[in-house]
This record gives structure tokens, C-alpha cells and sequence, in this order.
């Protein structure tokens, strides 16, 4: 099976409201598609970040809620960070990684390594008082989105939820996956020839990163208001993939 067909097309998607708890996130991409004179097809991969997830999830926390430890305290005076914001990143992290002044690295219960848990202010609501935590299940919220929307079209497609991460070597944030239904997570292609018939040993596809990644040129970090992009023309297996399996076993890390 090719990874890609000769042609895609990546197509931001306009109009979506700034979610709410409670929102349904599939009707709102269904009325951006109207919106485009598009409908879902087979096939098609929809990309959505991270962030309205959390926000139709209810994942968005008040700071003024939140009592920091004495390990948040301690480690807010070593990173210079708020104390509110390292409790949580406490509480959503199985540990630290590396901290350094205005650095905090941790492993997430997710499993993936990521700075600050993945919890952030930007976009939220305008106030300096509220943070999103990432959805608690990515993996589930991708398959009941998926899901519902086969309710609403009958279309099966793959669904990805994008967050961006930085890497330790590699100046930068790009888009990565941390939520997959529908679609492979990973693409195997050992065994494979290549062009001079040699048989591949090592090779294995990000695959869901690799669309993260492509759909994050459109949805951007900033003010661009484009949470949701679809990508249409690739080629893939449904299966039922998950993020979870991107994440490189204790086994085989050699850097963490």
C-alpha cells in the first residue's frame, strides 16, 4: 500500500465558533464543510487540535482554584514559574524529565514527553486566570468524534487530534498527534523493497504525526482561528489506530 496517493489536498476549515463545554464538535465541522460546499467522503482524515477538544471536554481550569504542594512551590522557585501551573503539571505528569530555569520537561500520563503537560494559556478566553489541560483520553475523544460523525454522515474517516510539541535536539515546535481513530498510527513499511529492490529493515512511518504535522501549516499556533483542517486524498488502512502506540517503549529509549 503507498502512503499517498499522487495528490492530496489540506484544507483549513473556516467559521468555527470558539468552543464551549458541551459543544458538538462534529456539527461544527459539518457546518464549516457546508460552509465550503464540501461534504465528508470516505477516506477523507479530519485533523482537529487538541485545544477545542479540551474545551468541549471541560478541561479548562481556574488558577485560582488551585492550591499548590510544597513540590509545586519548590519546583516554581527553581523554574521561576507560576506555582499553580507546576501543581498541575504535577498532576498530569508520571515525571519530570529536565527543569531549568523558565523550563519544566515532564513525561506525561500520556505517556509522551512534552514541556508543561501540555497545559497552556494561549487562546483560552482572553484571561490570564484560566489554562486548558489536554483531553483526559485522546484516543476515546478521537473515536466517539469519529463515530458521531458516521451518525451524522455515514462517512467513515480517520480522525487525528493535533497538539504541538518541541524536540530536544531540533529547534522548533511542529504538530504531532496525540489522539487517533480510523486510521494507522504507525506505518510499518519493514519488509518493503525500495527503488533498487532492497528490502527495508528499520523503517516505521509516524503516520499520524507526519498529518499532524502537515495540517499544523494551516491551524498555526497564534490568532489564526483554524482548529480543524481536512485532508483529503490519502491512502491508508482503516484500522483502529491510537496515538498511544507513537509512544517509544521504556525498553527502547535511549535518551530520556
Amino acid at each position: 500500500m503507498n502512503a499517498l496517493s499522487p495528490s492530496i489536498t489540506i484544507t483549513a476549515l473556516p467559521g468555527i465558533p470558539l468552543v464551549r463545554p458541551g459543544d458538538d464538535l462534529a456539527q461544527l465541522i459539518l457546518d464549516s464543510l457546508g460552509r465550503l460546499g464540501l461534504r465528508l467522503v470516505n477516506g477523507d482524515v479530519l485533523v482537529v487540535t487538541s485545544k477545542i477538544v479540551s474545551k468541549s471536554e471541560g478541561r479548562q481550569v481556574d488558577l485560582k482554584s488551585v492550591i499548590p504542594s510544597e513540590r509545586a512551590l519548590e519546583l516554581a522557585a527553581e523554574t521561576r514559574k507560576d506555582p499553580r501551573i507546576v501543581e498541575l503539571v504535577l498532576r498530569e505528569s508520571r515525571l519530570i524529565s529536565r527543569k531549568a530555569a523558565g523550563v519544566l520537561v515532564v513525561q506525561h500520563r500520556l505517556g509522551f514527553v512534552s514541556a508543561n503537560a501540555g497545559i497552556d494559556q494561549s487562546n483560552v478566553d482572553g484571561s490570564d486566570d484560566h489554562v486548558l489541560l489536554l483531553p483526559l483520553d485522546p484516543d476515546a475523544s478521537s473515536a466517539r468524534l469519529r463515530a458521531r460523525l458516521h451518525e451524522l454522515t455515514s462517512a467513515e474517516v480517520g480522525i487525528v487530534i493535533s497538539d504541538s510539541h518541541g524536540r530536544p535536539f531540533r529547534m522548533g515546535n511542529v504538530g504531532v498527534a496525540i489522539g487517533v481513530a480510523g486510521m494507522p498510527a504507525l506505518l510499518d513499511l519493514r519488509g518493503k523493497p525500495d527503488l533498487f529492490g532492497r528490502e527495508l529493515k528499520i523503517s516505521i512511518q509516524g503516520y499520524a504525526d507526519l498529518v499532524a504535522s502537515a495540517a499544523n501549516l494551516l491551524t498555526g499556533e497564534a490568532d489564526e482561528g483554524l482548529p480543524a483542517v481536512l485532508v483529503r486524498g490519502l491512502s491508508y488502512a482503516s484500522v483502529e489506530g491510537r496515538a498511544a502506540a507513537l509512544n517509544r517503549p521504556p525498553e527502547q529509549d535511549l535518551y530520556r
